[in-house]
């Protein structure tokens, strides 16, 4: 598989944002309140209906379930662990750690699905789509709490307003009622799912500032290291543990080392955090993706 040609369309993407912001008239006040809508309404209704289109046998995944949530769980752990590693949490900024400790365990969930479908099929999608049901709330809940712990902001209130969390449980809890999407709404809910994609990256694109790259060499080594290499590592010992068969290992495998997700910088960004740092983080996870996805499915998949 042609990784390069899979990836490129993200990249572009956020390459274009971070040139219409400082090239043209389309500047930072523009860019603001692009953040809010993909933040309030098209991020949410994207995961929401990601969530509910497929349905979920829960007993007939429930090992993939298992590994998916146990290696989200490692993936935070790792994650808030980073302050404390001997020599490395003393180089870290505590305010920084919070708003970029997502970027360790989360993934992005369109470059996930295109490549469970090419990876495995039909049934790729439906596999993919119980991990998103179970492991995007836990995500969130893990981005959201450090945030909202480190500002003084109430977490529990933190959490519960925040729309991203509200979208997923919502959808989780709409699948297992059995409700569906009615087919004359499908496309319109298609199309603001793809806008969402393409406004979130444009976003993180206007910004990024490449200097702020550089002012957290530590935590940015750190983050992207456990989202990179150690994730896919926990994931293949999590397939083995759980004895998967060869698609939802496969599609596990796919899921641990995918970029991280373009709605991180979002998120930081609209909780007061440093958003250009962490848009830095996405832009170079979507490079690392490069050799992270052929590390996990080739090298560690291999016979």
């Amino acid at each position: 598989m042609n990784f390069a040609r899979l990836l490129f369309p993200d990249f572009s993407l956020i390459l274009i944002g971070y040139l219409v912001c400082r090239f043209t008239a389309l500047d930072r006040k523009v860019w603001d309140q692009a953040e809010v809508l993909v933040y309030y309404f098209l991020f949410p209704v994207l995961l929401f209906h990601s969530i509910v289109r497929s349905p979920l046998d829960l007993g007939a995944a429930s090992s993939l379930i298992a590994a998916g949530l146990m290696l989200g769980t490692s993936g935070i752990a790792m994650a808030y662990a980073l302050p404390f590693v001997p020599g490395l949490g003393r180089r870290i900024d505590p305010r920084e750690h919070a708003g970029a400790a997502q970027v360790a365990f989360r993934f992005n969930s369109f470059i996930t699905l295109a490549l469970a479908e090419r990876l495995a099929g039909a049934r790729g999608l439906l596999l993919i789509a119980i991990l998103i049901g179970f492991c995007v709330p836990l995500f969130n809940v893990g981005a959201v709490w450090p945030m909202a712990r480190h500002s003084g902001t109430g977490v529990a209130r933190a959490l519960l307003r925040n729309p991203l969390i509200i979208a997923t449980f919502s959808g989780l809890a709409a699948n297992l009622m059995g409700l569906r999407i009615p087919p004359w709404l499908e496309p319109t809910l298609t199309r603001i799912g793809g806008a969402s994609l393409a406004v979130g990256l444009l976003a993180a694109g206007a910004g990024m500032q490449f200097a702020r790259m550089t002012q957290s060499p530590a935590l940015t080594a750190g983050v992207l290291s456990i989202r990179h290499f150690f994730t896919p590592l926990v994931a293949f010992g999590l397939a083995r543990l759980w004895r998967l068969d060869a698609a939802q290992t496969t599609v596990l495998l796919a899921f641990s080392a995918t970029p991280t997700a373009s709605s991180a910088y979002v998120l930081a960004a609209r909780m007061g955090y440093n958003g250009p740092y962490v848009a830095g983080l996405v832009t170079l996870s979507t490079l690392l993706g490069l050799l992270s996805l052929p590390f996990a499915l080739g090298v560690l998949q291999a016979p």
